[in-house]
């Protein structure tokens, strides 16, 4: 029986995709990778996966774990040899279990985060993994890339967000790991390990996370700024004058916004004069446990000093749920507007808070006295140290000549990375985009020791070949 009899068989032909029904699942998001496969199968169930695994490594056929593929680095993407079968999550959607008391939920691997999100919030409870695609990525992709996005700040990325994890393992076995503990050491943190493995060690088919308190109230703020460096000692201050509330801290250059607002018109940016066209913007968000009143207070003190102080050009502080949404809409769109000019040379970086400033001013210099026509796109999560620092091209410059010019932009803006203690990878992962990057940044030792998991937990290297290390 060939491999993909075997399939139908276990799965039923409807769900084992070839041809054109197969094409939306072998393009990334970014649409800089195009792969092809033996097949796209849509498993129902975690044994499901486990058949499928077993039925691929009796015929030595790699797999390609996918969610959402919203991925950034291409790590969800098969190869173009056509060997591969892509296993998409996108029927392991269910809620299995929520547990107030114990502040947890447990959900499949195809669930949309935003669904989570609204499960949660019918409880009563706060799930925070927030992100521009919340509406369309999957709890399994954000848990192989250990996603970040807004309110790592106060919650962490998904891996402190995770108590445990259900995973189907090379052999095609399953570790029934879905325990609700804060507190286990009974041996190696089998959790963390896959977290963040990127499909390459397993395949996560459901997973237990954490809940909090609905806030009370949350206060939402634009504030326009006239240099990285005061943004820098605003977030100093938002954090002794919020402590723990301050859930939210985004760091945008006012080129992004005003290519949000040419490109979407319907959105606007609440300032006029100077302030419109201010070099920086940050966007503040704080939860608070007691009242909307007393949150609007803080949020005035602390910000009406930073103004008395000449740190704050500006403020807009929202009024309403339907304003704050508004002024996260501004900073989610940022990745839209970007797509909407082309493809760029994104970097996922992560600088230690205090030394952003030194990068951003020392980074742009060289790019700009290196690269005639290039523009840079910089916004981020400062509250965290994560900057997505893109390289756009100008007038002047073809897409064909900005993608030529990859390498070169990588090397210095790794390099800068690197100089300044930082990581070329924050949320996004490694994937393919980044594989070959990786010996470069990654001592030989660490290299090693990766490469030791990846053999003792895939021997066969069945899954997801080609994607974070070269083996």
């Amino acid at each position: 029986m060939t491999l993909l009899n075997e399939l139908q068989s276990l799965l039923g032909a409807d769900h084992v995709l070839t041809g054109a029904d197969a094409a939306p699942f072998l393009l990334d998001w970014r649409r800089r990778y195009q792969g092809s496969a033996l097949a796209v199968v849509r498993p129902g169930s975690t044994d499901d996966v486990a058949a499928v695994v077993r039925a691929c490594a009796r015929h030595g056929v790699p797999l390609v774990p996918q969610g959402g593929n919203t991925g950034l680095c291409g790590g969800a993407t098969p190869d173009e040899s056509g060997a591969a079968v892509v296993l998409s999550t996108a029927r392991l959607n269910r809620v299995r279990a929520i547990d107030i008391d114990n502040d947890t939920i447990t959900v499949e691997a195809g669930c949309v985060l935003q669904a989570v999100q609204e499960a949660a919030e019918g409880m009563g409870r706060l799930f925070p993994l927030s992100l521009a695609a919340e509406g369309s990525c999957t709890i399994g992709g954000n848990l192989a890339t250990n996603a970040g996005g807004t309110q790592v700040l106060r919650y962490g990325n998904t891996r402190e967000l995770t108590l445990g994890l259900e995973v189907v393992t090379a052999e095609g076995e399953i570790w029934h790991g879905l325990r609700g503990l804060r507190k286990d050491n009974t041996g190696y943190d089998l959790r963390d390990l896959y977290v963040g493995s990127e499909g390459t060690l397993g395949v996560i088919t459901a997973a237990t996370l954490k809940l909090y308190p609905l806030p009370v109230a949350t206060c939402t703020a634009l504030l326009a700024l006239r240099s990285i460096d005061d943004a820098v000692d605003l977030l100093s201050r938002a954090r002794a004058g919020f402590g723990a509330s301050l859930t939210g801290y985004e760091l945008m250059a006012g080129d992004c916004l005003q290519l949000v607002t040419e490109l979407f018109p319907q959105q606007r940016l609440p300032f006029d004069g100077e302030a419109a066209r201010a070099p920086w913007f940050a966007l503040l968000e704080l939860s608070d446990s007691e009242s909307e009143e007393h949150a609007r207070e803080r949020f005035e003190s602390v910000l009406g000093q930073a103004i008395e102080d000449g740190v704050v050009s500006d403020a807009v502080i929202a009024a309403s749920v339907a304003q704050s949404k508004a002024l996260w809409h501004l900073r989610e769109s940022i990745p839209l507007a970007e797509a909407e000019t082309g493809k760029s040379v994104k970097h996922d970086v992560s600088i230690p808070i205090s030394r952003i400033a030194d990068f951003v001013h020392v980074t742009n210099a060289r790019l700009q006295e290196g690269f005639a026509g290039i523009r840079n796109v910089i916004f981020g999560h400062l509250g965290d140290g994560n900057l997505h620092y893109n390289v756009a091209r100008g007038p002047g410059l073809s897409q064909d000549e900005l993608l030529a010019l990859q390498p070169r932009i990588y090397d210095m803006v790794h390099a800068s990375v690197q100089a300044h203690d930082g990581s070329i990878s924050a949320e996004h992962g490694i994937g393919q985009l980044k594989r070959d990057e990786l010996p470069r940044y990654k001592s030989p030792i660490e290299l090693a020791l990766m490469k030791r998991i990846k053999r003792a937990l895939d021997p066969h290297g069945l899954f997801n070949p080609g994607k974070v290390l070269q083996m």
